[in-house]
């Protein structure tokens, strides 16, 4: 078996804009037993492909004498939703104090992506040998957990009663929030606005990160300053005290939580000092900030449907010079975008069945155009088998149907937008729906197609437009509405973004994963805005 071991223990691997970090727990079962007098002494180690290489990244300890371990080291890895993150789990018996791995036996190897695991948040499967046959009834289990703490605390505060700092008038108190830092000082976390000419101020509510506020640690001390607003810079300290997290969610919006905000000098001077006045916590709510991962592993699934164009711009399949001629190395700029996006969210969908359309051609038997049909031609079932089952039925289709026109998108996003409708009568955080288009050139239909844009922006939806050949896009940059928001022709405001617009030409010269890393940039970000609109949490989600 040829492995690849780093001479010291590897970095995280993959690009700098990390989404998060997830934790790998393994258990092994019936594991093969290597050694004569006792049973084996197992470790796990873990690869993960760079460059076509197995590179380690990481080993537990080793589980001595256990043929059914439950390993405590955990792996932690960096996520990337927009990348094929292959990793492979080896288990070893340890017979020597060797960090060479030719040196202890082998006891079985799994393969996969990251995304397998997280979209089912715990997976058993059947260790294989070097030959690919079974290592005896020996099994792996991996699960996978968010290492994120994702809890918000939103705070509602006021002041009664505070000290009088300016000379004509009275003072213009601000909130300032500290924690302890790693060098013992007191670390600025947030500053509230400044309520102008009041001594009892009531500020706006704020939500700040728990671990911003307190390390995530609801009884470490924290630190309110209060103090009078001065333009030059120099403003007056009225008074501080400390408190934690934990004594602020006493709080309740029958019951505020009242606080003596104390001036040490003061309180030192005068022997009558109460305090310089109250702060009162109206309000302290902790809530849970849900991430693309937290929808992922609580069993959110990303249903895939393709939209291929065949229309007469293309030109004929059969010349070299058509978009849609299949080169000797059987790919085209089509089958590149399919396989780009399709091979990454394959891994978010448990079944595998995508349907997959195509728009644009006339079909037999009549020839009579259609802007939406299954390209198996089979419209009770346009459901191909993985990633592969899209490319064979796309393959198979060419040769039956005559390209025609003209290109209109609106049938097949509504198409898609039915099924997202219906999924949102369940009112769980379930289903997703992602419509990739891939096409050549000008849309016909562009005010339907903006209505229907308009109206699948209030659904589980996100369409991705990969534009193929040299045409101009100028009208999918439009509905792209990064730069602004997109209008239906009523009118009517999108309630998001949920288009996102790539131009193969821009990536012919560069690795095929750049493309999948540009398509699916804003995913992410788009199904977790659309389930937070709905007030959805992930499905198996743990209260705050």
């Amino acid at each position: 078996m040829a492995y690849t071991m780093t001479p010291t223990p590897a970095g995280p691997v993959g690009s700098q804009y990390c989404v998060c970090k997830v934790e790998l727990s393994i258990c092994g079962q019936n594991l093969l037993d290597r050694d004569v007098t006792s049973k084996s002494d197992p470790f796990c180690v873990l690869f993960m492909e760079v460059n076509g290489k197995w590179v380690e990244l990481d080993r537990t300890e080793t589980a001595v004498n256990n043929l059914n371990p439950a390993f405590a080291k955990k792996f932690i890895i960096d996520y990337h939703f927009e990348e094929v993150q292959k990793l492979k789990f080896a288990l070893f018996d340890q017979d020597k104090s060797s960090t060479q791995l030719y040196e202890h036996d082998f006891l079985g190897e799994f393969s996969c992506t990251l995304g397998t695991i997280v979209s089912s948040k715990k997976i058993t499967r059947s260790l294989l040998l070097g030959n690919g046959k079974p290592a005896g009834k020996g099994m792996i289990t991996i699960a996978a957990q968010e290492l994120s703490d994702n809890r918000v605390i939103t705070l509602s505060m006021a002041g009664r009663k505070l000290d009088k700092k300016d000379l004509f008038g009275k003072s213009d108190p601000f909130l300032e929030f500290h924690k302890p830092g790693d060098d013992g000082k007191w670390m600025l976390v947030h500053r509230t606005e400044v309520i102008k000419y009041t001594l009892d101020p009531v500020w706006k509510p704020f939500t700040v990160p728990l671990v911003s506020l307190c390390d995530g640690d609801m009884e470490k001390l924290i630190k309110m300053v209060c103090y009078d607003y001065d333009s030059d810079g120099g403003h007056d300290f009225i008074g501080e005290f400390q408190t934690s997290v934990a004594r602020l969610c006493e709080a309740q919006d029958a019951s505020p939580l009242e606080l003596e905000c104390i001036n040490p000098k003061k309180q030192k001077k005068k022997k009558n000092y109460k305090n310089s006045g109250i702060i009162i916590v109206k309000s302290c709510k902790i809530t849970r900030d849900f991430s693309f991962l937290d929808y992922i592993l609580g069993g959110c699934q990303l249903m895939f449907t393709v939209g291929i164009d065949f229309t007469a711009s293309n030109g004929n399949p059969q010349e070299p010079s058509s978009l849609h001629y299949i080169n000797p190395l059987g790919t085209n700029e089509y089958l590149s975008a399919i396989w780009a996006v399709g091979q990454i969210i394959q891994d978010y969908d448990s079944d595998k069945m995508f349907p997959a359309l195509g728009f644009g051609a006339q079909l037999p038997p009549d020839w009579k155009v259609s802007h939406e049909f299954a390209i198996n031609f089979n419209p009770r079932n346009p459901f191909c088998s993985g990633v592969e089952g899209i490319v064979q039925a796309y393959s198979a289709c060419l040769p039956h149907i005559r390209f025609y026109g003209p290109t209109n998108f609106s049938p097949i996003i509504n198409h898609v937008a039915r099924f997202a409708a219906q999924a949102t009568q369940q009112e769980t955080a379930s289903q997703y729906f992602i419509l990739l288009i891939i096409t050549d050139g000008v849309i016909s239909d562009m005010d339907e197609t903006r209505h229907a844009v308009v109206q699948a922006s209030k659904l589980p939806m996100s369409i991705i437009i990969v534009g193929v050949g040299n045409a101009d896009f100028a009208a999918m940059e439009f509905l792209d509405g990064d730069s602004r928001v997109l209008h239906s022709y009523t009118g009517e405001e999108a309630v998001r973004d949920i288009v996102q617009f790539v131009p193969f030409r821009n990536f012919r010269n560069v690795p095929k994963e750049t493309l999948a890393k540009a398509v699916l940039a804003e995913l992410p970000q788009q199904v977790v805005q659309y389930f937070k609109h709905q007030n959805l949490p992930p499905i198996n989600s743990e209260p705050a």
